[in-house]
Order: structure tokens, then sequence, then C-alpha cells
């Protein structure tokens, strides 16, 4: 595979369990990367374990849904290094006020539990494409991956806000893959994965107990993925190194699932 070695990556929600796994991953690499999180000690965290991987790395406190904190982080990034070549938009998740139980009904769901969920991920997405998207068409060149979900795929129960968000973020990968390529340069590529089921702080409740077992859900997943457990954070980073890589430069507006076979699968 092409190396992609002095590249400039930039992840928002860079601090989480997935995101700061790709993080590594590319640079081992040798991408540089910027890691974009709210919390900063996570930013901190994986810029951290980048530099012990072998590259360098730069962490900026970045609400997603604040333009001006996207600007200035594009400003720190272009001031540190002078590029943006890929963006890897993995702010996003789920949230208790957006999910069903027998203890809050569909009927029940608050509307800002359900804004919040639809925001975080698809205008989160969007801003960050708008902010660092100019840059690259100023550049002609570059590429957005998008972290969508199963959920935009195969909607799940219980999670209905989400599943709509990441609905419209595989939508708006398609739209933006076209608009990109026709309006500034065919070189400008934008993809999206689509991760299975991966244990991480936001969905771990749904699928383990207080003592680390599987919840029936949990259970009732497995029971549907072939390859017959949870994804590992790592096993993201191919997928994502692959279509970042001139390998990949016929491949845009498409999502890529990466889920043990979950998609493939009827139950029988």
């Amino acid at each position: 595979m092409a190396n992609l070695s002095g590249k400039v990556a930039v992840i928002t929600g860079g601090g989480g369990v997935l995101c700061s796994a790709l993080a590594v991953g590319l640079a081992r690499d040798g991408v540089k990367v910027v890691v974009l999180d709210l919390a900063p000690d996570k930013a901190e965290a994986t810029v951290e374990r980048v530099r012990q991987a072998g590259s360098t790395g730069l962490a900026v406190m970045v609400n997603v849904l604040v333009r001006q904190d996207l600007e200035r982080a594009l400003a720190k990034t272009l001031s540190t290094f002078g590029r943006v070549d890929f963006l890897l938009n993995g702010a996003g998740g789920n949230h208790p006020k957006a999910t069903t139980s027998p203890e809050q009904t569909f009927f029940a769901l608050p509307e800002d539990g359900v804004r919040f969920v639809l925001d975080l991920n698809f205008m989160g997405t969007f801003l960050a494409s708008q902010v660092f998207g100019k840059v690259m068409a100023d550049q002609g060149e570059g590429v957005i991956l998008n972290i969508v979900s199963m959920n935009a795929i195969r909607p799940l129960t219980r999670i209905p806000a989400y599943s709509a968000a990441k609905a419209a973020v595989a939508n708006f990968t398609q739209w933006l893959a076209v608009h990109m390529a026709h309006e500034y340069s065919p070189r400008i590529r934008v993809v999206g994965i689509a991760p299975g089921f991966f244990l991480t702080d936001q969905n771990r409740y749904l699928l383990q107990d207080d003592a680390g077992k599987l919840t029936p859900r949990g259970k009732q997943i497995l029971e549907h993925t072939p390859l017959g457990r949870f994804g590992e954070p790592e096993d993201l980073v191919g997928a994502v190194r692959w279509l970042l890589s001139p390998e990949a430069a016929f491949v845009t507006g498409v999502i890529i699932p990466v889920d043990g076979g979950f998609s493939a699968y009827g139950g029988v």
C-alpha cells in the first residue's frame, strides 16, 4: 500500500475509543495527526500515543457544533503543519435520553435528547466538512472520511435518533462526494466506513451488564455476527488506511461496512 508518511490527518472525536485507535494506526504510517475532542485530557492522551507510535501530533479542544472552535482548530493545524490531507469525522454517538426502554417509551423520548443526537452526529460532520473541506477545495486534493454506522444501513431497535442521524451522514457522504468532485476537483474524495458492533463507553451499557456479562441485546448481536465477536478498535485501521491511500483513488461516495458480516446475515 502506498506510503502515507508526511500526510496530515485531522480527526474529530479523536479522544474516543475508535478514533484514538485510528490516530495511532495512522501515526505508525508516519501520518501527522491533529486530534480534536471536547475533552482536552482525552485529546492529549491520544496525541501522546501518536508520539509513542513514532509520529507527531497536535491536540485541540473543540466542540464540533461550534464553527468558531473548528475554525480555530483549522488555523492551528495550518500554522503547525501547513495543510490538511485527511479529515476523519468521528465525533458522534448516542445518548440515553434518545434511547427507548421499558421505562422510557418512544412516545416519552425528550426532544432535547433526540436533538442532541441528531446535531452531534450530522451537524458535527457537516460543519467540520465545511471548515476543513474548504482547505481541500483550495488545495485541489484530499480525503474526507466519515465514521458512519451499521445503523445507517440496518436501523436497530431502541435508538431511533442515532439510526436516523447516521443515515443522514451516509446520505451526506454520497452528496458531498459528488459535489466536491464536480465543483472543485476529482482528486477530492469523500468516503465512509460503517463499523458494526464495537464496545465503547457510549454503548457498553446496552451490551454488557455491570458484571461485564452480555446483556440479551449483546447476545443477540453476536448471534447475528458471523465472525462471532465484537470488533476491536484496531479492526478499523486497515480499511481506513486503504480508503485514504492512492490505491483507493477511484473510490468515492461509498460506505464500507466493517462489521464482522452482520450486514450480510439474514438470521437464517
